[in-house]
């Protein structure tokens, strides 16, 4: 027995055959008259819905290509626009907040860390030599 066809490409080509199959012998399956009319018309319908779902599936390709297109040329033209704006009322002003751009507010002082005091031992002077106990 063969193997069932599970694609749709695959069960529409099986359907197709079979169509053809019972076109081809209708005069000696006149029983099957009505099922053969009802399977031809449902393979036309099929045929027809899977080519018009492979013309949609390039219009489709088509329209997200010019989409991304379209994004790419709409943030260049967005990095225009904030430029000329951050040229027209200057890098510090809040209102460029507005525009999505964010204003110069001038930088952080960095506080210096203060260094905690080192103890200092006193230390004997150089050359001189702290005596050494002994244990009798």
């Amino acid at each position: 027995m063969p193997r069932r066809e599970t694609r749709k490409a695959g069960i529409l080509g099986d359907l197709e055959r079979l169509s053809a199959t019972m076109e081809a012998n209708k005069e000696e399956l006149p029983q099957l008259e009505p099922f053969r009319l009802k399977l031809g018309g449902i393979v036309i319908q099929a045929v027809a819905v899977s080519r018009q779902q492979i013309a949609l599936q390039a219009s489709k390709q088509e329209a997200s290509k010019q989409l991304r297109q379209l994004l790419i040329q709409g943030l260049r033209m967005a990095d225009v626009v904030r430029t000329v704006v951050r040229d027209h009322f200057g890098p510090q002003e809040e209102k460029l907040a507005e525009f999505g751009v964010q204003p110069f507010r001038g930088r952080k002082v960095k506080t210096p860390t203060e260094t905690p005091p080192t103890s200092v031992t006193p230390s004997a002077p150089a050359g001189s030599a702290a005596p050494v106990k002994s244990n009798p």
